[in-house]
């Protein structure tokens, strides 16, 4: 599957590292405890906290570490899943929803904790967001979603209209401001994790292609362009193109969705403070700043995972996204340098995939479907470590499949 189309800011503006490994194909067989499929922002997660246990790991890609979807990710690091926490309760019960917002902000939190050992931000900063209204029809939906955060503890402001003119240009009923959440340059932050487990010991070869997976009583056998790797359990990592691997799960629906970066400006008039920003309508836009100056934008999401491989419907969608920026920053200039389209996914429910399908012991998936992929790839790799090595973990009954 091709997860991504067009030019990614991320891959443009990192320049590599002098000191970061060159990752070989695989050379010949190999045998490990665990194999993980994918070297995305997923995968590097899971090796990384693998190997951290003392987990003898293999990693795998076919292509360059970090060069699928984690390329087209925006990073931006949120508690908020797409599911309001309203929602949520009424869908999974409140013990569930409460715990996975709860979750995710401490993600976050392992996040900034972990960017603080690398020796490297990897372009991370704390940031509150701004969630607004996108019609006067949403308020007092918006109204019911603050109410509910507030009575579970979550640091959030109730924002009126003249509260949010006189913050910003965003013409809004309302808005909700978080604290908590942040920003983060997803692909950096891929590529370092990768090296900080190969130095805890994990063998890591991208260019390598699986051809086939043997799920067997008492070991897993990956047969690969390079040579056969044979493992006490495999971690699925694969992301958006894990669908082959599920064997009649329906872990969930699979879209396009597009992002563009600007050009750096010295300011974006009308813009609050260094907030990221999204709304209430779905498919919904949002936006964060970068670290060199830059507004990046996304949204105009599509129905079809394949969408975003049509030039000529990437160009319409960087189009209608530019005109809803100049809607809500009407003097802010916003000359585009990057765009790009990939492929995300959502769930019945918002959450995460997290776990082993039923009747497959040996095979772990770490499935980050919903609005927050990389604070759910934090869960997952912590989820995979703690039942590689007999670890509780309140999560797995939250992101079990089969819920």
């Amino acid at each position: 599957m091709k997860l991504r189309s067009g030019r990614s800011y991320w891959l443009a503006v990192d320049q590599g590292d002098a000191s970061e490994p060159i990752y070989q194909s695989l050379a010949g067989d190999a045998r490990c405890e665990v194999v993980v499929l994918g070297g995305g922002i997923t995968g590097a997660l899971v090796a990384w906290q693998l190997t951290k246990r003392g987990v003898d790991v293999v990693l795998l890609d076919e292509r360059e570490f970090g060069n699928g979807s984690t390329a087209a990710s925006t990073g931006l690091l949120q508690y908020e899943v797409d599911t309001h926490l309203v929602d949520l309760v009424r869908k999974v019960g409140r013990d569930y929803a409460v715990h996975a917002y709860r979750r995710g902000l401490q993600a976050i939190d392992e996040i900034e904790a972990l960017v603080s050992n690398l020796g490297d931000s990897c372009g991370f900063a704390r940031r509150g967001s701004l969630y607004f209204a996108s019609s006067v029809f949403h308020h007092r939906r918006l109204k019911a979603e603050y109410n509910c955060r507030r009575e579970f503890g979550f640091d959030v402001d109730w924002l009126t209209r003249r509260q949010l003119r006189d913050l910003s240009s965003i013409r809004a009923p309302s808005a909700i401001v978080s604290h908590g959440d942040a920003e983060i340059d997803p692909y950096r932050f891929t590529r370092r994790l990768i090296k900080l487990a190969v130095a805890q010991g994990c063998r890591a070869h991208s260019g390598t292609k699986v051809v086939e997976v043997n799920e067997q009583a008492d070991h897993v056998r990956l047969d690969t362009d390079r040579g056969i790797v044979i493992a006490d359990k495999v971690v699925y990592a694969t992301g958006y193109a894990t669908k082959p691997f599920l064997e009649g799960e329906e872990a969930g629906s699979l879209h396009s969705t597009y992002a563009i970066v600007s050009e750096a400006e010295p300011d974006f008039p009308g813009w609050p403070r260094d907030f990221l920003i999204w709304e209430t309508a779905r498919p919904y836009f949002y936006a964060r700043r970068t670290t060199d100056g830059r507004a990046m934008i996304g949204g105009e999401d599509s129905s079809f995972s394949s969408d975003h491989r049509r030039d000529s419907l990437v160009d319409r969608k960087v189009e209608k996204l530019m005109q809803r920026f100049h809607g809500l920053f009407p003097k802010a200039h916003f000359s585009p340098a990057y765009a790009w389209g990939g492929t995300f996914a959502q769930t019945k429910d918002g959450l995460a995939y997290i776990g082993s399908p039923a009747g497959r012991p040996r095979a772990y998936f770490a499935l980050g479907y919903g609005g927050n992929g990389i604070t759910y790839s934090v869960i997952a790799a912590q989820l995979m470590a703690d039942l590689q090595t007999g670890t509780p973990n309140a999560d797995a009954a939250v992101f079990r499949f089969g819920r």
